[in-house]
């Protein structure tokens, strides 16, 4: 009798110890609608996981929760928001044209952003080409970490010719393993200072960047990139490897997390 209440006892413990460390490590990842705030008809839109259209991130949001990832939207990034999160992403800062009171990234948020970073954050962040994104103040943030984007305009693409947009000459890096072609049209480039290191570049331009930053870990690109629009085959056609792309990225930033760094 004591030896099965022993057993069960120790099956009990075992189970919510195991429940407990699932829990603790499963990562959520937090898309920003502070920075990124505009408005249609009243409702939030562009950029966000619960926005299915084109303009949205639903589908990549889908590929974080298949990796076992849950998803979390953030206002204004306070520090006890922050640490709720293991993933913070930031994508297309408003101007003027977007929304008539853009949220500006402040010095206080750098302060707020960087430190958390530091201590094991992972930070990505998806600007967009000169004139619809906002990059003085997103360049106070990005500059802490190395990262520049200019002020331009790259890889226009006139109407349906998507060869204009398309990337072919991938490096070696787990975000291209097993890719062939990707897609972006429109995109800012970036300047590299300290220990940032280019990922992607064409023509010596560097369009995607990475940096380790304390116990954390950033990574940039001059374009939102794998919205809805782009993710899949609905408008590119079947050599466009934007999907496994993506899916490789989430992949990969979920890899830099480490809970035992934080």
């Amino acid at each position: 009798m004591k030896q099965t209440f022993f057993k069960t006892s120790l099956l009990i413990t075992s189970s919510m110890f195991l429940f407990c460390v699932c829990i603790q490590a499963q990562i959520v990842v937090g898309l920003d609608n502070w920075f990124n705030h505009e408005a249609r008809n009243g409702e939030a839109f562009h950029y966000l996981w619960n926005d299915t259209t084109d303009s949205g991130y639903s589908q990549w949001g889908k590929i974080f929760t298949d990796k076992g990832a849950k998803l979390s939207t953030l206002k204004k990034p306070e520090a006890k928001e922050l640490n709720k999160i293991q993933v913070y992403i930031i994508v297309d800062p408003d101007t003027t044209k977007e929304n008539p009171t853009p949220n500006y990234i402040l010095n206080e948020d750098i302060t707020i952003i960087s430190k958390w970073v530091r201590n094991g954050g992972v930070l990505i962040i998806l600007a967009n080409d000169a004139p619809n994104c906002e990059f003085s103040h997103l360049n106070n943030l990005t500059s802490k970490f190395g990262m520049v984007f200019n002020h331009v305009s790259l890889k226009p693409v006139q109407g349906k010719q998507w060869e204009m947009g398309a990337f072919t000459k991938l490096p070696s890096h787990p975000v291209f393993e097993g890719v062939n072609k990707i897609y972006m049209k429109e995109v800012s480039s970036l300047s590299l200072l300290g220990k940032a290191k280019p990922v992607l570049q064409e023509n010596n331009i560097i369009y995607m960047a990475e940096c380790r930053f304390g116990k954390g870990f950033v990574f940039a690109v001059g374009d939102p990139w794998i919205y809805n629009e782009y993710i899949d085959h609905s408008r590119l056609t079947d050599d466009f490897e934007n999907r496994k792309a993506a899916e490789n990225l989430t992949s990969y930033l979920l890899k830099m997390v480490n809970f035992k760094k934080k």
